[in-house]
């Protein structure tokens, strides 16, 4: 069964987890099925520079990291980043207080791992950006 491909477009898959073996395989499993580029950082710190050059549609991120947790990591790169979706990984049965949501209002969900990686892929799919209008109405006068 094949996961839901989000539209082509030049945004991409931004993941962000420790845990390389992990990152490598969920990277290699959204790049062959995925529609767009992912990239891939076992640092957030790392992923955090890189931002600003990536065009990304979507940030998947780990809780659990060790110099940033998820949160943190979600709060900074919404400064860089605003209106990017971010999708949260973790192993942990987690519950946020209101007063941590409202920092980091790019989150959109968070999936309890293990997980299948179609589960992912849908949950991306879901939360992918809509294509950018263009900028003139097709077909229409100025």
């Amino acid at each position: 069964m094949s996961a839901p491909t989000p539209p082509s477009s030049s945004k991409s898959v931004v993941l962000v987890d420790d845990e390389i073996s992990y990152i490598d395989l969920l990277e290699q499993l959204l790049r062959e099925h995925l529609a767009c580029p992912v990239h891939s950082f076992t640092k957030p710190t790392e992923a955090l520079r890189a931002l600003p050059g990536l065009n990304a549609g979507l940030i998947v991120t780990d809780f659990q990291m060790p110099g940033l947790n998820g949160l943190d990591f979600i709060f900074e790169a919404q400064k860089i980043v605003p209106s990017v979706p971010v999708i949260m990984i973790t192993a942990y049965n987690l519950k946020f207080t209101k007063d941590e949501l409202k920092r980091v209002p790019s989150l959109r969900t968070v999936v309890v791992k293990p997980f299948k990686w179609t589960t992912l892929a849908e949950q991306i799919s879901r939360f992918w950006p809509p294509p950018t209008p263009p900028p003139f109405p097709s077909g229409g006068a100025l």
